[in-house]
């Protein structure tokens, strides 16, 4: 007798389950289809050079990577690497933009373009370490850490020491001879630090080296007085006058002749 209202009870619990069911299926997120699915190598590549054009770099980024992935000895697979390292430098992405330019190098060592990929390396080093050509407003760039604009400076001594015709070769000479005062500035600014912590032996051997492996820049001048300065605080008189010496041969006009090394901003200390 209660078979009959069971059996409705289950269908109308089945239909319920099932518009449940359907309604579910709704709120999951669509299978979005690949928009490359059938894209020619040359399809993808000019996908990507109009999207790094209008300046869509994490778009271009992603047509080379496809592109490279679908056609790894294609025609268009050697360029894409290239251009992946400049989209990852115009994107400001540093890191990436060096591993491209790096992976590009290893993989085409004989490439005609191979010039251009150490010139991209060396740009990825220099903007991320030191802003834009031409110096900072903000920050000094010889108080950041040195060791991009080493890199950058030995990406560019590589191309214009191996491609010297190259048409990138005088932006890299002239970048080198910026990135060389910015770090011989680095490390008169580290011998002060040491000097105002009284470490004046590390403080003396952090300016002669200054002096050593930058001998052309401006920053010479003040390593030569931090010298002269730490030698007279460890009563090394011979090495004191030796330095003050060079300084006042080279630079007969400078001002640390008559006015001590400020050591960030502290008070002038004096020579002997």
């Amino acid at each position: 007798m209660n078979s009959r209202p069971t059996s409705g009870l289950r269908i109308i619990a089945v239909a319920a389950l099932a518009s449940l069911l359907l309604n579910g299926c709704s709120l999951l997120p669509k299978y979005n289809a690949d928009e490359t699915a059938g894209w020619s190598a040359q399809k993808l590549y000019s996908e990507a050079k109009s999207n790094l054009a209008d300046g869509n770099y994490q778009k271009a980024i992603q047509y080379f990577e496809t592109l490279e992935g679908r056609y790894p000895y294609g025609p268009y697979a050697e360029q894409a690497q290239l251009d992946m390292a400049y989209a990852y430098w115009k994107d400001e992405e540093p890191a990436s933009a060096v591993a491209a330019a790096d992976r590009f190098i290893r993989l085409h060592p004989s490439s005609p373009y191979v010039d251009y990929a150490y010139y991209l390396k060396g740009l990825a080093n220099f903007n991320g370490t030191v802003g834009l050509f031409g110096g900072m407003i903000e920050q000094n760039p010889s108080l950041r850490d040195p060791r991009a604009a080493r890199e950058s400076f030995e990406a560019f001594k590589e191309l214009v020491t191996r491609f010297p015709k190259s048409k990138y070769a005088p932006d890299a000479l002239a970048r080198m001879k910026y990135l060389v005062n910015v770090l011989a500035m680095s490390d008169v600014n580290i011998a002060k630090y040491y000097y105002t912590r009284k470490a004046y032996v590390a403080a003396a051997n952090r300016a002669k080296a200054a002096v050593e492996d930058y001998p052309q820049t401006t920053a010479r001048e003040e390593a030569l007085a931090i010298m002269a300065e730490s030698y007279g605080k460890l009563g090394i008189t011979q090495l004191r006058d030796d330095a003050y010496a060079v300084l006042k041969l080279n630079y007969p006009n400078s001002p640390y002749l008559t006015h001590p090394v400020n050591m960030s901003g502290r008070p002038w200390y004096q020579f002997w």
